[in-house]
């Protein structure tokens, strides 16, 4: 029995330990790097655990990143390499999971071993980076999901026709955004680039454009062409340099020497996004790299990465570049949105539809085109046959049409290169003449083809509050006090313009005078007076007659307000008054009478006395209590009218305040 038992448990072990080991692969899911060399030829191949598809979406798959360890990547699945040098080369692997509802695969580096040289590499992947992108180029294996990894590719070549050295700057972390989206973690340079610490610009001859000299100098037949600036490269430096530090917080910047003529080169880095990355995921965030092709030369490309803010990795989003917006300027600005997709077929798409919720704010007669892949002109009234891009518009709706193209499939036998597959628009549009401070929500359905549409994620900007400060004055009214008058001046603060409900402050001086009479009679006791006469009872008649100024400070510390329209308003809160000084002048007279039988008799002269009073203070009187109002006029911006009733819960209960009242 004691062995049956000692099986049982042993069993219940076992079977717990692979319990707990399946549990733990769900969570933590990894990729490994199998490869095979022949010779200086590697054939690399990825082993993925199973996608989760996320329900409703198109079929999951993954997209990969490879780094060689020699300053060379590729973006296919299978990839095969050749090594030019010996050595060892640590190869990393980075894998994206796409309409899948689980972390991005992890991955650790392997180290591959090279015993030959061989010379010959024709056989690697071209990136075209001189021929098709200018010779600079940026590029992210995906989208930021906050505390995740991404690298970064930043490619730059020679296109001159002798070899150059000069600068490159990388910045990051836009300063519009209260937290910093990433963390910089690593960089992995190949081609013996440095990192300057502190910014050297030598002193050298100022290169301008062809065009610029011609026209301040009208000379034009003996010029050098290697001494004249591309016209189409930007020319100021140090101005671009001090805007891109005016919009980023970080920046790095390196220095390479000896770029032969039509060499190509990669840097690499590895980003983490941050926790605190905006979690608004329709923002779109950049990364800028400014490239200084010769050192001494003012003339410098520019590149910016946008990238969309996402939680899990969809090709197919939507993006608005303004996710606050300041309303009092917003008439002067063009709210601009990106709508990207990808074509996940196993054949090209021919015919694709963005059919795109606009906001009632926005006003679609000023729709503007501003880029698009893939690349065709706007298709004119009548019907062609070539590519374009036909814009419908719609009463809530602008239906954007790419006609007779060809987007290559994922799935598309050949096609190799998943950004192939990609396409977007990025357009813009004015604010309408009349508009309610509300946030905006817009989002896309895709329709590949005949294709059931694919619904994308909801891009929502919103207005920033703003402040609004508002005069106002008015008078209020006691009607418990006699002679009464006080009058006021004061400033509200508020957020500018909200459209229905929002929170109000209020701090006001008044000015209040109003006098105080008060008369008594009372019976007293036996009283001998110096002289001997006694009386048996008296009477005391008393009179207060007091006339207060005061100074007042009235602060509404926090109210609740609601605009029922443009025109009426109406609040309610808590109000807090003390004076800060206070002054008090009259008399307080006593008069004796004798009194007997109860009746009034003769003066007593002897005890009759009148006290002038004249004294001064502050925060002698402190009241609380709580208002309702309702305002007429301009209630969201400009002015108004409005009557406040205020319950003060000491003496006087009562106050009315009849005010005017223009916010800013």
């Amino acid at each position: 029995m004691k062995q049956v038992f000692t099986l049982f448990c042993t069993l219940f072990i076992i079977q717990f330990s692979i319990g707990q080991s399946i549990l733990k692969d769900t969570v933590t899911r990894t990729a490994l790097i199998k490869f095979n060399a022949t010779k200086n030829s590697v054939s690399f191949t990825p082993e993925v655990p199973k996608l989760n598809q996320v329900a409703g979406a198109p079929k999951a798959f993954y997209t990969y990143f490879w780094e060689f360890g020699d300053g060379n990547y590729s973006k296919q699945e299978q990839p095969t390499h050749t090594y030019k040098n010996k050595g060892n080369y640590k190869t990393r692997l980075s894998v994206t999971n796409n309409y899948d509802d689980g972390k991005p695969p992890t991955t650790r580096p392997i180290e591959v071993s090279i015993i030959d040289d061989n010379f010959n590499t024709t056989q690697n992947e071209n990136h075209q980076l001189l021929a098709s992108f200018d010779g600079f180029r940026i590029q992210t294996n995906r989208d930021p999901v906050p505390e995740e990894e991404m690298q970064f590719v930043l490619s730059y070549g020679n296109e001159k026709e002798y070899p150059t050295g000069g600068k490159i700057y990388v910045f990051f972390n836009e300063k519009k955004y209260k937290s910093k989206n990433f963390e910089l973690l690593d960089v992995r340079l190949y081609h013996n680039e440095r990192e300057i610490s502190d910014e050297i610009i030598a002193e050298s001859t100022r290169y301008i454009s062809k065009n610029e000299l011609i026209q301040t100098t009208g000379v034009s037949t003996f010029l050098e062409e290697n001494v004249t600036a591309i016209d189409t490269l930007h020319q100021n430096l140090p101005e671009s340099v001090k805007k891109a530090k005016d919009y980023y917080h970080d920046f790095k910047l390196f220095d390479f020497e000896n770029l032969q003529s039509k060499e190509e080169r990669n840097m690499f880095f590895t980003f983490k996004t941050t926790p605190e990355m905006l979690k608004d995921t329709s923002a779109v965030i950049t990364i800028r790299s400014i490239y200084v092709p010769e050192r001494g030369n003012d003339s410098h490309k520019i590149r910016t990465k946008e990238m969309e803010i996402v939680t899990s990795h969809d090709p197919n989003k939507m993006a608005v570049y303004d996710t606050r917006l300041n309303y009092r300027l917003v008439r002067f600005k063009r709210l601009k949105y990106k709508v990207q997709f990808q074509n996940d077929g196993e054949g090209p798409a021919r015919f694709i539809k963005l059919n795109v919720d606009i906001p009632e704010m926005l006003d679609k007669s000023t729709l503007e085109v501003l880029d698009m892949y893939p690349k065709c002109p706007i298709c004119p009234e009548e019907e062609v046959n070539y590519s374009c891009l036909d814009t419908i518009i719609n009463k809530d709706q602008i239906s954007f049409q790419f006609k007779n193209i060809y987007l290559p499939g994922t799935a598309q036998k050949g096609v190799y290169d998943k950004d192939s597959t990609k396409g977007f628009v990025k357009y813009s549009l004015k604010f309408g003449k009349d508009f309610h401070k509300q946030k905006s929500k817009s989002k896309t359905a895709i329709i590949f083809d005949k294709n059931d549409p694919i619904i994308t994620n909801t891009s929502t900007s919103r207005f920033s509050p703003g402040i609004s400060i508002g005069a106002k004055t008015g008078y209020n009214s006691f009607p418990d006090l006699k002679n009464s008058k006080s009058y006021f001046v004061g400033a509200t603060i508020s957020p500018y313009k909200s459209y229905k409900k929002y929170l109000q402050a209020e701090i006001m001086i008044a000015s209040h005078d109003f006098d105080k009479f008060k008369s008594t009679i009372s019976e007293t006791g036996p009283i001998d007076l110096a002289n001997g006469v006694k009386y048996d009872n008296t009477l005391l008649e008393s009179e207060v007659n007091l006339a207060y100024q005061k100074l007042n400070i009235d602060v509404v510390p926090i109210s609740f307000r609601y605009n029922f329209n443009g025109v009426i308003a109406a609040g309610v809160g808590p109000q807090i008054s003390f004076d800060i000084s206070n002054k008090q002048t009259g008399t307080i007279s006593s008069n004796y009478f004798s009194y007997a039988n109860g009746r009034k008799g003769d003066p007593i002269e002897e005890l009759n006395s009148v006290e002038k009073v004249d004294t001064s203070g502050a925060f002698s009187d402190i009241k609380y209590g709580v208002f309702g109002d309702i305002t007429i006029g301009a209630s969201r911006i400009g002015p108004s009218v409005g009557a406040r009733y205020i319950y003060n819960f000491n003496e006087p209960h009562s106050q009315i305040q009849l005010y005017a009242i223009w916010k800013f």
